[in-house]
């Protein structure tokens, strides 16, 4: 059970590493920061610089320390906030399956977060070496309430900030969004035709 407990760490933990870089750095074909903050501007998160850097650095630090196994819990609550984000705000309207651009691949992530937090790390892990962590109910539901309460309290500014920027409005804008002046046009990667009807 220790080596398939590994297993899920390390692909789940550097996949999320991989995504707070594209986020945060522009690495691996991202839009970096400015790009990141573009695309959350477009989607109604207020102010959009700094909760993009929260969704990056949460998928950084959280996918970083579920690799390692350390702090489990609390890796795997800021995963499961940082997942029910990109599902609702992003995912949602498009439906289940990934192939278009649906809620699949944050509530696969955020379900492998969520049985960690239930099955605690493994032997081979920083918790383990530690003598912390372990399979517990309690810090299941620790982490799976706390991730969705931060969530959704993000959720929540979200949706403030969009009704306070429409308050008379009964139709929304659309998502496209002027970039500053001056400013260089973000990197913003293409869906793969892969399954494109």
């Amino acid at each position: 059970m220790d080596t398939g407990l590994l297993v899920i760490r390390i692909v789940v933990g550097l996949l999320l590493v991989g995504h707070g870089a594209q986020k945060l750095f522009g690495w691996f074909g991202g839009g970096g920061l400015n790009g990141t903050a573009w695309y959350f501007r477009s989607v109604g998160y207020r102010p959009p610089r700094l909760m993009a850097g929260f969704a990056g650095g949460a998928e950084l630090v959280g996918g970083a320390a579920l690799a390692a196994g350390f702090m489990t819990p609390l890796a795997a609550s800021a995963v499961i906030g940082t997942m029910l984000n990109a599902a609702v705000a992003v995912h949602r309207r498009n439906g289940l399956w990934a192939v278009d651009n649906g809620c699949e691949y944050p509530l696969v992530v955020a379900t492998a977060a969520v049985t960690l937090s239930f099955t605690g790390a493994g032997a081979a892990s920083l918790d383990a070496r530690l003598g912390i962590g372990g399979p517990s109910i309690e810090s299941g539901l620790f982490a799976l309430v706390l991730g969705l309460m931060a969530g959704s309290a993000v959720l929540l500014s979200r949706a403030t900030a969009r009704s306070t920027a429409w308050p008379a409005s009964k139709s929304r804008p659309s998502t496209q969004v002027a970039m500053p002046q001056g400013s260089a046009e973000p990197r913003i990667p293409q869906r793969s035709a892969v399954g494109q009807r």
